[in-house]
């Protein structure tokens, strides 16, 4: 039975579902309500008192951010543990989330372990505790709990690739084929890899990339973070799954393979950067 209670905030409902059932499998003394975003979220919180937040950065009405600095003044949220699960991961918003109180990063995409070390890391004995008047064996390394705080700033940057640029100059596309002047390149994150690729089609609800074979693939429906330059200077980082792979040749021994990425994101600032980049994508500009 259900002794601890979570709040998911994210504006996509695909994530929110991943981030539930994490928490369902892992730790079933957990119990999850949701919400689609800040707004929503502080709504809830201000009628029922939850044990965990586990919320996004950027979402419509309020944000992440806001909501987690509304939430320390309040008396009863000071110290509720707060897990920041966001594409945001450069330094600077690291260190803006610490300021405002965050307790935890995780960087998406995330896998289920990933998720897990952080949950036990902030709510500590609290959970084992929960876990042990449940039955319930605590799953996740030991050393989640001695973590530092202090790692939330170190290697962040390391850990996030660069923004990715479209080329000024024409080029010739994985399949062999000439390209449309410029070509837009992606870096596409998964939990534990990222691929480069080119981008071969895309539409405010998938993008297809095209990448060379000899790096590491997904599996279907694996998460994932399209960081694209939408304008100079500006990159947008998009959340989504993996729809579709597919050889780009019918041979066997192809070297290229197309992925397809259904977008999850429901924030219309996100939308309306990814229509200006199909704009000049089709343009050819």
């Amino acid at each position: 039975m259900a002794t601890l209670k979570a709040l998911v905030v994210d504006d996509a409902s695909f994530v929110r579902d991943l981030v539930k059932r994490t928490v369902r499998q892992r730790f079933p003394v957990i119990d999850t309500t949701d919400a689609q975003n800040g707004r929503r979220a502080q709504s809830l919180m201000s009628r029922t008192t939850f044990d965990l937040i586990l919320c996004d950065w950027e979402m419509p009405e309020m944000s992440g951010l806001e909501l987690l600095q509304w939430m320390r003044q309040q008396p009863q949220y000071e110290k509720t543990p707060f897990i920041m699960i966001t594409s945001r991961g450069d330094k600077d918003h690291v260190v803006e989330a610490v300021k405002g109180g965050v307790s935890e990063y995780l960087g998406k995409p995330f896998s289920p372990e990933g998720l897990s070390n952080k949950i036990i890391k902030v709510m500590g004995r609290r959970l084992k505790d929960a876990m042990d008047r449940g039955g319930k064996s605590m799953a996740g390394p030991a050393e989640a709990f001695r973590e530092s705080a202090s790692l939330l700033t170190q290697k962040r940057e390391a850990a996030s690739p660069a923004p990715v640029r479209a080329s000024k100059s024409s080029t010739s596309s994985a399949s062999g084929s000439t390209a449309r002047p410029p070509m837009s390149v992606a870096s596409v994150r998964f939990s534990d890899s990222t691929l480069r690729s080119v981008v071969k089609d895309i539409t405010l609800t998938e993008v297809r990339v095209i990448a060379k074979r000899d790096q590491q693939f997904p599996g279907i429906l694996d998460q994932a973070v399209v960081d694209i330059e939408v304008a100079e200077g500006q990159v947008a980082r998009l959340n989504g799954y993996v729809h579709q792979l597919q050889a780009v040749d019918k041979r066997q021994d192809t070297d290229f393979v197309g992925v397809t990425i259904r977008f999850v994101d429901e924030d219309p600032k996100k939308l309306e950067d990814l229509s200006r980049f199909i704009a000049r994508f089709r343009s050819g500009g």
